[in-house]
């Protein structure tokens, strides 16, 4: 029998990480005294938000890496409610903790790091994983100061040159290649926030860095950095091949490897043989144990729930594909954020309505129609039609998207100057005055991701 205390021949500690779904507990191995890291996930908020297939995907992942550079799992323990991820202890922390402008690296020591970093993401991709989500928070430091490459959740089981799609990652970290519509390439990707990596180890700073998103992306998307005046051009030449913002010409893992600057005192590092005593449960067995309902589960967010990077690509002015291609601005539809909850943005956007004496026709929770009220007949100049449609991007972060199929253009634009002012009351106006839709948290997406 499970004590709230002990999961098998483990002894939970305290908890030294916390995600959405999931703590991170130091533990204790019972038979021969060895500590562990246990990743205690939640099983009903996992089906409920549908992430069975990412939890089951994180655990295969790391199943197949055996590499002295990548944390290792040990077995995975499914309870009624809980699945409980063993894997090694790894006591130096994150490398974000070692990253500040008053605290930067030596050359040396960063190019260590990043050797270690190159070696276990290439032989992830010979693997045919793609980690998609590489950041200081995901690399943690063992007691000798050797890098370890943590948290596959948002990792792609991929053949090579198979194009991905899924849009994920952190803001700060993420290639230009995920904030298009089209398909990327993992190893590519890697690369680039790889590189991102390597600028912060030798900086202290981040090259791409803006509170607004859409600057933010504006940035990485041409590749606007800076270097520290204190880099060598040795390490400028370095960056300046893998932060290109064209997939098709970044430098290649083996390019890295290659480059003179990389060469300094690099010890290839050999990975694992395969450990036939580890014995593993199929991934699927975390969830046997619980009756999964024949029904789908209540969702309580909007089903237009969306990421950063979708978010992002609506905007007309931000459409990514702008900075490649030319694009139609003839669409009439206007997006206003909102730090409101679903339910307050939708009273507001009635409240609107009145304002300009519009009637509201709701279509479900978060979709509705407004009409003229003089008439509702179509053969009328007076008719007007608009629909309204409220995004929620975090439980207190929406976006509105208004738009008109007939009738007058004053109209609209007095409905959406309405509902712009009342979105921006006293409560919602954010500090120095910042406009409510640049307010995404370009610090937690990828923590937000893990949602969506």
């Amino acid at each position: 029998m499970v004590s709230p205390k002990n999961i098998g021949k483990y002894r939970l500690g305290r908890t030294i990480g916390e995600g959405t779904f999931s703590k991170v507990k130091i533990a204790l191995n019972s038979n021969n005294g060895e500590k562990v890291a246990i990743k205690v996930i939640d099983k009903q908020m996992v089906l409920k938000n549908n992430l069975k297939h990412q939890v089951q995907s994180e655990i295969r992942t790391m199943k197949l890496l055996h590499h002295p550079n990548i944390v290792r799992i040990h077995e995975v323990i499914g309870t009624k409610t809980k699945i409980y991820i063993v894997m090694e202890y790894v006591s130096g922390g994150q490398l974000l903790d070692k990253i500040s402008y008053c605290n930067k690296l030596n050359e040396c020591e960063a190019r260590k790091l990043f050797q270690q970093l190159i070696d276990a993401v290439d032989y992830c991709h010979n693997k045919g994983v793609y980690h998609r989500d590489l950041k200081p928070e995901n690399l943690l430091l063992d007691s000798k100061g050797n890098l370890k490459v943590s948290d596959f959740g948002l990792s792609a089981l991929n053949k090579p040159n198979n194009v991905l799609n899924t849009k994920c990652g952190s803001p700060c970290y993420v290639a230009p290649e995920l904030l298009m519509s089209k398909g990327y390439d993992g190893a590519s990707a890697d690369v680039w926030s790889c590189g991102v990596i390597l600028f912060e180890l030798l900086a202290g700073f981040l090259p791409f860095d803006d509170q607004n998103l859409i600057n933010l992306y504006h940035k990485i998307c041409r590749a606007e950095y800076v270097c520290a005046p204190w880099f060598t051009q040795s390490q400028k030449k370095l960056i300046a091949k893998i932060l290109e913002p064209h997939p098709g010409k970044r430098i290649t893992i083996s390019g890295i490897i290659d480059d003179e600057w990389f060469q300094t005192d690099y010890k290839p590092i050999c990975a694992y043989e395969f450990d036939p005593i580890i014995n593993l449960d199929d991934d699927s067995c975390a969830f046997n144990s619980i009756e999964e309902k024949t029904t789908k589960p209540r969702i309580t967010k909007s089903s237009s729930f969306i990421n950063a990077f979708q978010l992002i690509a609506m905007f007309q002015d931000f459409d990514l594909f702008t900075l490649f291609e030319e694009q139609d601005h003839m669409k009439q539809t206007t997006r206003l954020g909102s730090q409101h909850t679903i339910t307050e943005t939708v009273e507001k956007i009635e409240a609107a309505a009145a304002d300009v004496r519009l009637s509201v026709k709701k279509m479900n929770n978060f979709k509705m129609k407004m009409h003229s009220k003089e008439t509702m007949t179509r053969c009328s100049r007076s008719y007007f039609d608009i629909s309204a449609e409220v995004i929620e991007v975090a439980p207190a972060h929406c976006v509105v998207q208004v738009s008109k199929s007939v009738g007058d253009l004053r109209m609209y634009n007095e409905f959406c100057e309405s509902l712009s002012n009342l979105l921006k009351d006293e409560s919602s106006i954010p500090p120095h005055g910042q406009d409510s839709v640049d307010r995404c948290d370009t610090g937690s997406v990828e923590k937000q991701d893990a949602e969506w």
